[in-house]
């Protein structure tokens, strides 16, 4: 029913700056809250940041300060602005939605973020 398509990464150097985007399918969006997650290989997926259908965001402590949620409810998208890059912040990078504290049970592809140092 929901389909998340992630795009915006991409190879930056240390210090760079990204902005993904997630373009969501389906008239619940605005009802949705919605997250970025984050996998690098060998490790478990992330949560790094979440933003309520409301607008209120929240981060994991590692990206605070340097990454930025928001959603426009009108195009159905959600964004993460990344300044400050660090090599760390290197993985593909997911969103998904949530709604009753249940997130999708459904992914994308995601989009493949490199930090190069």
């Amino acid at each position: 029913q929901v389909q998340l398509v992630e795009s915006g990464g991409g190879l930056v150097q240390a210090g760079g700056s990204l902005r993904l985007s997630c373009a969501a399918s389906g008239s619940m969006f605005s009802r949705a809250a919605m997250g970025w997650f984050r996998r690098s290989p060998g490790k478990q997926r992330e949560l790094v940041a979440t933003v309520t259908s409301g607008g209120v965001a929240n981060y994991a402590e590692s990206v605070k300060g340097r990454f930025t949620i928001s959603r426009d409810n009108a195009k159905n998208t959600v964004y993460l602005q990344m300044n400050s890059l660090k090599p760390e912040d290197t993985a593909v990078y997911y969103c998904n939605a949530q709604r009753d504290s249940i997130w999708y049970g459904h992914w994308g592809q995601g989009t493949q973020v490199t930090v190069s140092s």
